[in-house]
C-alpha cells in the first residue's frame, strides 16, 4: 500500500543550495554496537509493553510503519480510518482509570497530514510537525492529552521523509541567521517535539534518529527537544553540536507525585555530561514550578544539587528556561479519576485564574502578582545556588 502524500506538502525532491536527500536516512541501520541496545532491554519494554496498535492502512504500510510492527510483532493491529478518531481511545470517559496502563500498551500509527511549521519566539525560533504525538510517560500536568480526550498514547507519524523535507524546506528558505537571539546567538532552532518526547520516540523507532542526523547536516539550524527520559541509545547518534537537548528538572519530591513514569531527577541531571560528550547541547528546563508550602526551600536544594554535582564542561553551555504551572480543569477531572493526590498540588483555586487557551478551553495558572513573584524568587535562587546557569527566558 502506498503513503500518500500530505496535502499541501512542498515539493522538494530537487535540489537545493544547501542540502541534498542524502541526509535522510529514513529505515537505515542504526551504527554497529558492541552490545545490546537499551530499547531492547527489560526497563524500555516495561515503559512499552505494547499489545494493541491502532493503525491507518498508508501508515502500516509505509517503510517506518512496517519498522514499528516489526518491533511488536504480538501486538494486535487494529484498523483505523484516522489517528485523530479512534472511538476506543478518544472521548471516552471510560479510560480515564486505565490512564497508565493505555499509554503503556497502546501505540498508534499514522500519517502527518498537516506540516506546518511555525513560529515560537519562546524556547524555540520555530515550532516544526511532530514526528509523534503523546507519549508513553503520565506527567499529571502535561497539556498534550487536553486535545485528545481520556487517553493519549503515542502517535507514530510514518511519513517521516516527508516531515524532514519540510523542515528542511523551511531551513533553505530562512537563510543563516542574522542576529542572535534568546533561542541561539546564530542558529535558527526547531523545536521538534512539542507534543511528544524524543527520548520515548526512540524505543519505538528510527523518527528521533533520523531528525538528529538531518540536523547534523544543517549548518543553519538546530533541532531542540525537552525530555524527562534518559535514553543511552541516543549517544550512539552523531548530532555534532545541532541538536539540544532540555532536560526537564524539578525538585525530586515534586517529580515523584507528578511525573510519573519519569527517569529519577537525579539520573536526568547525571545524563548531562554523557550527552555533552556524545556530540549534544545540554540545557535544562525548570518546570514546571508548582507553587506549595516549601517549594522555595525544595527549589534552592535541587540547584545546589546540580552545582555540586554538574562538571564544569556542562555549566559552561548550559542555559535554563523557568517555566511555571499551567494546569487545565478537564485534566483536573481525568487526574481525579486516577491520580488525585496529584491534584492537591497542581489545582489550587485560591492562587489560580482562568485563562483562555489558544484552542479555545479554559486553563487555569497562577494569578498575574503570584506568578511574577514566583519567577523572581526562581531567578534569585539561581543567581544564589547557580550562577553559571543562564536563564533564558521564564514564563
Amino acid at each position: 500500500m502506498r503513503s500518500s502524500q500530505p496535502s499541501g506538502a512542498p515539493d522538494d525532491d530537487g535540489p537545493d543550495g544547501l542540502f541534498g536527500l542524502d541526509e535522510i536516512r529514513t529505515g537505515s541501520p542504526r551504527p554497529a554496537v558492541s552490545g545490546p541496545l537499551f530499547r531492547d532491554s527489560p526497563q524500555a519494554r516495561r515503559m512499552l509493553s505494547v499489545r494493541e496498535i491502532h493503525a491507518e492502512p498508508a501508515a502500516a504500510a509505509s517503510p517506518r510503519g512496517r519498522q514499528v510492527l516489526a518491533g511488536f510483532p504480538d501486538a494486535e493491529v487494529v484498523h483505523a480510518d484516522s489517528h485523530w478518531r479512534i472511538p476506543e481511545l478518544h472521548g471516552n470517559k471510560g479510560n480515564a482509570e486505565r490512564w497508565v496502563r493505555i499509554k503503556s500498551t497502546v501505540l498508534v500509527l499514522g500519517e502527518k497530514k498537516t506540516l506546518t511549521v511555525r513560529p515560537n519566539g519562546r524556547s524555540a525560533d520555530w515550532i516544526a510537525p511532530g514526528a509523534a504525538n503523546g507519549c508513553a510517560m503520565a506527567c499529571a500536568y502535561c497539556y498534550v492529552p487536553r486535545r485528545k480526550g481520556y487517553a493519549n498514547p503515542i502517535t507514530v507519524f510514518t511519513n517521516i521523509d516527508r516531515i524532514i523535507a519540510r523542515i528542511r524546506h523551511h531551513v533553505v528558505g530562512q537563510g543563516p541567521k542574522k542576529e542572535p537571539n534568546q533561542c541561539d546567538p546564530s542558529a535558527w532552532v526547531y523545536d521538534v517535539g512539542e507534543n511528544n518526547d524524543c527520548s520515548i520516540d526512540a524505543l519505538i523507532s528510527e523518527n528521533t534518529a533520523d531528525l538528529v542526523h538531518a540536523f547534523a547536516r544543517w549548518p543553519t539550524a538546530k533541532a531542540s527537544f525537552a525530555t524527562k527520559f534518559v535514553n543511552p541509545d541516543l549517544l550512539l547518534l552523531e548530532p555534532r553540536g545541532r541538536t539540544r537537548v532540555r532536560f526537564s528538572v524539578m525538585p525530586p519530591e515534586d517529580s515523584r507525585l507528578l511525573d510519573i513514569r519519569t527517569s529519577p531527577v537525579e539520573d536526568r541531571i547525571a545524563a548531562a555530561a554523557d550527552f555533552l560528550d556524545a556530540g549534544y547541547e545540554v540545557h535544562f528546563n525548570l518546570s514546571p514550578v508548582v507553587i506549595r508550602p516549601g517549594w522555595e526551600q525544595a527549589w534552592a536544594e535541587l540547584l545546589r544539587h546540580m552545582d555540586d554535582v554538574l562538571p564544569q564542561r556542562v555549566k559552561e553551555q548550559a542555559a535554563a528556561e523557568v517555566i511555571m504551572l499551567t494546569h487545565n480543569r478537564d485534566l483536573h477531572d481525568v487526574n481525579m479519576a486516577w491520580h488525585p493526590r496529584a491534584e492537591e498540588a497542581l489545582w489550587r483555586p485560591d492562587l489560580q485564574q482562568p485563562k483562555r487557551s489558544e484552542n479555545g478551553s479554559w486553563n487555569v495558572r497562577y494569578r498575574n502578582g503570584t506568578k511574577a513573584a514566583a519567577v523572581e524568587t526562581v531567578r534569585g535562587l539561581v543567581r544564589t545556588h547557580a550562577p553559571w546557569l543562564t536563564i533564558r527566558y521564564a514564563f
